[in-house]
């Protein structure tokens, strides 16, 4: 596995690889950044100015991936009631930051969530 060059690294490339999913945007609500597929957010990149911890949140709804997500140090259920629907935040400062190969699987993992299956079936070659 892949360990990422520090939390902006990790953060970029965990941007680039969800812009690379079918029908991934980003945009700037609340001044974070977010990545959207169908007008819905699958990873919130929060804001990269440095006025908050570096972290990546995604939306994790098999119990397994959920569970290993939440293992990650410093790892939590999201806030504003996100937690309860599936949504953990991984932090990118910790010293066990997860690989990017993780973090890319679980951005995919929630992309997969959200996404229309009309994507999901492009994503898979079909």
């Amino acid at each position: 596995m892949t360990k990422a060059a520090g939390p902006v690294a990790a953060r970029e490339r965990v941007r680039a690889f969800a812009l690379g999913l079918p029908g991934a945007v980003e945009e700037f609500p609340w001044g974070e950044s977010v990545i959207k597929v169908n007008k819905k957010v699958f990873v919130f990149l929060g804001v990269d100015d440095g006025s908050h911890p570096p972290g990546v949140t995604v939306k994790l709804t098999d119990p397994e991936a959920h569970a290993h997500a939440l293992s990650s140090p410093g790892a939590e259920p999201a806030g504003y009631g996100l937690g309860k629907a599936g949504w953990v935040r991984i932090p990118l400062d910790e010293q066990e930051t997860p690989s990017f190969e993780l973090l890319c699987d679980w951005a995919e993992e929630s992309y997969r969530v959200i996404a229309p299956k009309k994507l999901i079936a492009e994503l898979d070659g079909g």
